[in-house]
């Protein structure tokens, strides 16, 4: 259908006065319709699917890195991109490199605009610009983050940008050790090689999926490694995909020769000698003075960490590994996602709890290479022996005992020995609601709805209610109703709001207008859930027809039901009948029962999930796509009602209905 509206729209904006005069007048004759269909049929169209409708193509692009001794190295990087659509400006008209100030200086060598007919088009001194990076605009200690900005003029469908700078890290992100990582663009490339020159006693470990390596060539006490790619097309990525680098091409380097040896190094340089500072001492034994438990303890602090320290999220890697002192993130209640391990840490240390530090790639990406390095590792969350159990406080919205989706099912490095654990391969998510609409005789209804959610989405629901302005909220009930194809007003109570865990109640209470047609056959949603549930699981799991990718799928558990009161002058003429489904994956029933002499129908709907990951396959999804789809139908399940006064024909016989 939504194809069918886009193709629609596109044809009237093709078709010139005759698809103007069939939007205005709908029986137009053929005679009339066949110029511009003809017109029509005759416009050349491309596979979606084809490079040349890439909005960009990298024809050409060489990256060389002279790496030094001491982990200082200098990149220079010369590319060309063409652009082949006007969706491509967006890409090549900027062209952005991030350094980090302190450690790392940039310089555009050449940079210039190859118009369509071949001119030639400088980039003048004041359209590159240093620009700092968003997320640390309000927090002084990461200012040193910054972006080069490259504006190319003169760019349009056909031109090509040329572009060579240089980047000279002056001091190595981490002191005596190189790693690089290199993924796919996802547009159409060739021609695109990347060289490191390193000193010969320094060897070069490397995981190159996708990517042909070079036989290594020394000369002069440093060795050249060669990895050249070529892809001219790449499949779109498919809606709640994992990230491409999960399952495709990439690229990974290290002068590390394992995991091991990588966290061992974190660990060295994330030693803080202020972790022992008196006030915050006092301070942790101050909040876990009640806690009778170490678990206690550590929700305790976990929960004042993520609601107390404001989260910046600056990558492990894009600057120093060394986390600021903890009394610094402690007096500036702001820090990155080292900083709030180190301080995490520190206030479990404190009260005797052990922790040490995980290392993970947060995100989509649920695998890693066989060498480790930076780029691939970008987040560090904290383990907990004792317990057994990871906490990322840099998640303000998630509950001790859970983690964010973005770390979940995946290898975590534990800083200093190199043992890798998994983070947990899943959780669940509990629904339980209640929906009563009452109907009065002019087809407007009252309701009142109440649902319980308890697991990881309980704590994520709270923080977002905790940050909504009042105006917010009323767009975020509005948008309730209109996603179900309703118009009304609602108003909104929930559980207290200052709670950092357990069960989440929200009742919703308001009125529909039109709900029912009073003087005509009426078809009745049988809604039986707002703020979520079976409805939005399944847009998500039937958001693709069909799947070639991985992809991420959390599991729920959900009961609805709902009550529709009907008044006497309203006869139901045909109530949906019960589904039942199920496979290994999902199991759903719905009842539907209609109390006639009451004239209420009450509808009850179950549905749980068994993944056994956070990451089901294209075949789990072929499997699982019959029963979402019977799921679907069943949700669309509508109630037919008919006014009484109507079931009699105007001469006073009955209908023939």
């Amino acid at each position: 259908m939504r194809l069918a509206f886009v193709f629609r729209i596109a044809l009237f904006a093709l078709g010139g006065p005759a698809a103007a005069a069939l939007a205005a007048d709908a029986p137009a004759s053929a005679a009339t319709l066949a110029p511009s269909t003809a017109a029509v049929a005759n416009v050349p169209l491309e596979p979606a699917g084809s490079a040349a409708q890439a909005p960009y193509t990298n024809e050409g692009e060489t990256q060389t890195f002279t790496v030094n001794a001491d982990g200082s190295y200098t990149k220079l990087d010369s590319l060309t991109l063409r652009v082949n659509t006007e969706a491509g400006i967006a890409r090549a008209g900027q062209y952005y490199v991030w350094f980090n100030r302190e450690m790392a200086h940039v310089d555009i060598l050449e940079a210039w605009t190859e118009d369509p007919a071949g001119g030639r088009h400088d980039v003048r001194r004041e359209q590159i610009r240093d620009v700092q990076e968003v997320r640390s605009f309000d927090a002084p200690m990461f200012q040193d983050v910054q972006d080069k900005v490259i504006v190319f003029p003169a760019v349009e469908p056909g031109a090509r940008v040329h572009l060579t700078w240089r980047r000279t890290q002056r001091v190595p992100i981490v002191p005596g050790w190189f790693s690089d990582f290199t993924p796919p663009d996802l547009a159409p490339t060739h021609n695109f090689r990347v060289i490191y020159d390193l000193p010969a006693k320094v060897p070069l470990y490397a995981d190159a999926r996708g990517f042909t390596a070079l036989a290594p060539v020394t000369h002069n006490g440093r060795t050249r490694y060669e990895y050249r790619y070529d892809k001219s097309n790449f499949e779109r990525l498919e809606y709640g995909s994992v990230a491409y680098v999960s399952y495709g091409d990439r690229l990974m380097v290290s002068t590390f020769p394992d995991y091991a040896a990588f966290a061992q190094v974190y660990r060295e340089a994330s030693a803080d000698t202020t972790t022992r500072d008196a006030a915050l001492v006092r301070l942790a034994q101050s909040l876990t003075a009640r806690d009778g438990t170490p678990r206690a303890k550590a929700q305790t602090l976990y929960d004042w960490v993520r609601r107390n320290i404001r989260y910046v999220a600056i990558n492990v890697g894009r600057g120093e590994i060394v986390p600021h002192r903890v009394t610094e993130v402690l007096a500036n209640r702001y820090g990155d996602c080292k900083d709030h391990v180190a301080l995490y840490g520190a206030l479990l240390d404190a009260v005797g709890i052990r922790n040490t530090p995980a290392l993970i790639n947060s995100g989509t990406v649920y695998t890693l290479p066989a060498v480790p390095g930076f780029g691939i590792i970008n987040h560090v969350i904290t383990w907990l022996p004792d317990l057994q159990m990871f906490a990322d406080s840099t998640a303000s919205n998630i509950e001790f005992g859970y983690l964010p989706s973005t770390d979940m099912d995946r290898v975590a490095v534990l800083a200093g020995d190199g043992t890798q654990l998994r983070t947990p391969a899943t959780a669940s998510t509990t629904r339980d609601s209640d929906l009563d609409i009452t109907v009065a005789p002019d087809g407007s209804a009252r309701f009142v709805y109440r649902l319980q959610a308890d697991g990881w989405s309980a704590e994520q629901t709270r923080s977002v209610l905790r940050l909504q302005t009042p105006a917010q909220r009323e767009e975020s009930l509005q948008w309730e109703l209109r996603n179900a194809n309703l118009r009304g007003s609602a108003t909104l109570a929930s559980s207290s709001l200052d709670a950092t865990g357990g069960p989440l109640v929200l009742t919703l209470t308001g009125s529909f207008d039109g709900f029912v047609d009073p003087e005509m056959t009426t078809p009745v949603p049988t809604l039986t859930s707002f703020v979520g549930g079976l409805d939005a699981s399944l847009r998500y799991w039937l958001g693709e027809p069909r799947r070639t990718q991985p992809f991420v799928c959390r599991n729920v558990v959900v009961t609805e039901r709902a009550r529709i009161a009907l008044p006497p002058g309203m006869r139901v003429l045909d109530v949906p009948i019960s589904q039942h489904a199920d496979n290994r994956f999902v199991d759903f029933r719905s009842q539907y029962a209609l109390d006639a002499a009451s004239n209420v129908l009450r509808v009850t709907r179950t549905g749980r999930t068994h993944f056994a990951s956070d990451v089901c396959s294209a075949d789990d999804f072929t499997q699982m796509r019959p029963v979402f789809e019977k799921m679907a139908r069943d949700l669309r399940a509508q109630l037919i009602v008919k006014p009484a006064a109507a079931m009699q024909a105007p001469n006073g016989a009955p209908s023939d209905q």
